[in-house]
């Protein structure tokens, strides 16, 4: 039986229900009902696996280099990253190489913003990507992640490379940018309840000052990193 105190959430798929202990992982096994009095999500179409506290910090360890760089903006852009991260991950069912991956994309996908003051960043974005991987012995995934970086902002699905990771990573942002209102069939409870652990931290409203930023100096082309 599991104990209240050991339990924080759980998600529930075909019926079953599955339980999560504050680590993130499946705390002693798949139960067909929920302990009477324990509040959970259930029925819920996709299984929805948490990210790992130690997984999430490979995030963390890409973008806190750059809070000199990033400045005021640093807690929103961290967070927004932990949510792509969660998110694409969770799309993906990503494991091991894969996780990796998307940890690296979701770090620089937006960083150029600030190391080069721009809102036309993807290039410089991918720059940082690319030197990053160069200097990790892991160039052979430059053109993956460069990718993912490049059609992060792609309106239509993105079908060239099926088995690199770039659509998950596109819904996964266009999930958190639109807060959840696209959700690619992520339950949105689920949604909500990765935004409550991982707050906004002011980060929409930096992404509405920079849109009206490039639109009084570039009215012609106010959104340069959309793909169509």
């Amino acid at each position: 039986m599991i104990g209240h105190s050991e339990v924080i959430r759980c998600f529930g798929m075909s019926g079953k229900v599955y339980f999560f202990n504050d680590s993130g992982n499946i705390q002693k096994g798949v139960h067909d009902l929920p302990p009477k009095g324990l509040a959970c999500f259930v029925k819920i179409k996709n299984m929805m696996m948490q990210a790992k506290p130690a997984e999430v910090s490979m995030v963390d360890a890409l973008v806190d280099p750059w809070l000199g760089a990033i400045g005021r903006d640093f807690e929103g852009y961290r967070n927004h990253c932990r949510r792509v991260f969660i998110f694409a991950c969770t799309l993906a069912g990503a494991e091991g190489e894969s996780r990796e991956k998307i940890a690296i994309a979701a770090a620089f996908h937006d960083l150029g913003i600030w190391t080069d003051n721009t809102f036309d960043y993807l290039e410089p974005s991918k720059r940082l990507a690319s030197a990053y991987l160069a200097s990790t012995s892991k160039a052979e995934w430059t053109d993956e992640i460069k990718a993912m970086i490049e059609q992060h902002h792609k309106v239509t699905p993105w079908s060239c490379k099926p088995g690199w990771l770039v659509e998950p990573f596109r819904k996964a942002d266009w999930i958190d940018v639109t807060l959840g209102a696209r959700n690619f069939e992520l339950n949105r409870s689920y949604i909500r309840e990765i935004q409550r652990r991982y707050p906004n931290a002011g980060f929409h409203a930096t992404l509405a000052r920079l849109s009206f930023e490039r639109m009084k100096t570039h009215p012609k082309d106010p959104l340069p990193m959309m793909r169509w």
